[in-house]
């Protein structure tokens, strides 16, 4: 009888816990008379919108386990690990989403990304067993093991990555986009030592008017919870961000400013 009460008590718990974890789209409603746009179920959007968030009330936490100083930065935080060392910051959340999501599609040969220098990543090489050997400013590919397309050696690529590569090498990997055309997955992007890079994650319309609003998350430094952020322009519109008429001009993020012109987005 002991037995059984225990298991339950355990399953009720698991309920519970799994009830708390909503997604983006679950608990971020859009503003009054806003819809989501639809989004084909295997898009980069899509799984954006999907993103599961830690409970209401989470804290955003660095990678060593201590509370991010500035939380009035986070709406909601996003339920992905950060890993125990300082490389998950703002332009390697962006690589992770993108990577987690060619990653989930199995659209593996897509996956690859650039370091600082210009070499290229294929997670393709290094699930085929191959790794990177780097010698200064000297980048090259050596046989290592068995192939292994498993999900630990996946993100030991990511991490692999998060070093080598940052801001300035994902701006120039991505096409500009103009800021009218602004869609989810697209990303606000200032490649620089240190430079930011934030996400979009989702975009609602109104129907009558054709306005439109949309979600930034980002990752910052240290590296710490990918996060929803707030408007800090806007309070009342918050977390959304207006998508304005103009084509220029800034838009402002808790802790950057951007350019409408940075606007960027995935080849």
């Amino acid at each position: 009888m002991k037995k059984i009460l225990l298991f339950s008590l355990l399953m009720l718990l698991t309920v519970c816990v799994y009830a708390q974890r909503q997604t983006i789209g679950e608990r971020v409603a859009p503003p009054a008379g806003y819809v989501r746009e639809e989004l084909p179920d295997a898009s980069f959007g899509r799984y954006l919108r999907e993103l599961p968030l830690l409970p209401e009330g989470s804290k955003v936490l660095l990678f060593d386990g201590n509370v991010k100083a500035n939380q009035a930065a986070a709406y909601a935080v996003v339920d992905i690990d950060i890993g125990n060392r300082d490389l998950q910051q703002c332009a390697d959340a962006v690589i992770r989403l993108r990577a987690e999501y060619l990653y989930q599609q199995k659209k593996y040969k897509e996956i690859h990304f650039n370091f600082t220098n210009g070499f290229r990543a294929d997670y393709t090489k290094w699930a085929a067993g191959n790794r990177i050997r780097v010698d200064g400013n000297q980048v090259s590919w050596y046989a290592a093991r068995a192939e292994d397309y498993t999900y630990p050696t996946f993100r030991a690529y990511l991490d692999l990555v998060f070093i080598y590569a940052g801001t300035a090498s994902l701006a120039k990997e991505l096409v500009k986009v103009d800021y009218q055309e602004l869609k989810a997955g697209d990303v606000f992007i200032q490649g620089g030592f240190p430079g930011h890079a934030v996400i979009v994650v989702d975009v609602a319309i109104h129907p009558q008017t054709g306005k439109k609003v949309y979600l930034l998350a980002q990752s910052y430094m240290p590296a710490q919870h990918i996060h929803v952020l707030t408007n800090p322009a806007n309070r009342t519109l918050s977390p959304w961000y207006e998508l304005e008429s103009t084509a220029t001009g800034s838009v402002y993020t808790p802790e950057w400013t951007f350019e409408k012109s940075d606007l960027m987005r995935f080849p």
